[in-house]
């Protein structure tokens, strides 16, 4: 197990549900950098189905979705169709039986981060969540990391 400085917290969050990237830091400056608007986090979804493009233009233009007891439209983020299913570890248990239908891919890159917003937004196009990985925050990449892998990256962004 890996120990950790004195104040180490996490960066935004995943449910427990949700794979990949997260950051830790003792810098409570550094985490209001990463959540800003101004820094990407994308995730690749497995969802059930396939989405048309129609669906991934609506995910593009942004839903509406509740977020505390309100309805919220998200703002307009990147989306795409993922054309192979990504190469991920494996996880512990199977998604679903193959007999209940096709899954696909797609690619969501976010600025905002409301409570299970990607689970939220697909359910919303018809094409609901069935694996959730963040694989890239900002210009650093989950790559190939293994679950539970540490990786030190100093000065993560700089100012300007």
């Amino acid at each position: 197990m890996q120990d950790f400085p004195e104040g180490t917290m996490a960066i935004g969050r995943l449910d427990a549900r949700s794979e990949g990237l997260l950051f830790l830091t003792t810098d409570g400056m550094e985490s209001h950098k990463v959540r800003s608007k101004k820094v990407e986090k994308e995730y690749y979804v497995q969802v059930d189905g396939i989405p048309d493009d129609a669906a991934i233009d609506k995910l593009k233009n942004g839903v509406e979705i509740g977020f505390d007891g309100k309805k919220y439209m998200t703002l307009p983020c990147a989306a795409r169709r993922l054309e192979e299913a990504p190469k991920l570890p494996p996880r512990g248990r199977k998604i679903r039986e193959e007999r209940h239908g096709p899954t696909s891919w797609v690619s969501v890159t976010l600025t905002e981060g409301k409570n299970r917003q990607v689970r939220k937004m697909t359910a919303a196009v018809g094409h609901p969540t069935l694996r959730l990985v963040r694989v890239r925050i900002a210009d650093i990449w989950l790559g190939d990391m293994r679950i539970g892998e540490v990786r030190e990256v100093k000065h993560f962004l700089e100012e300007g």
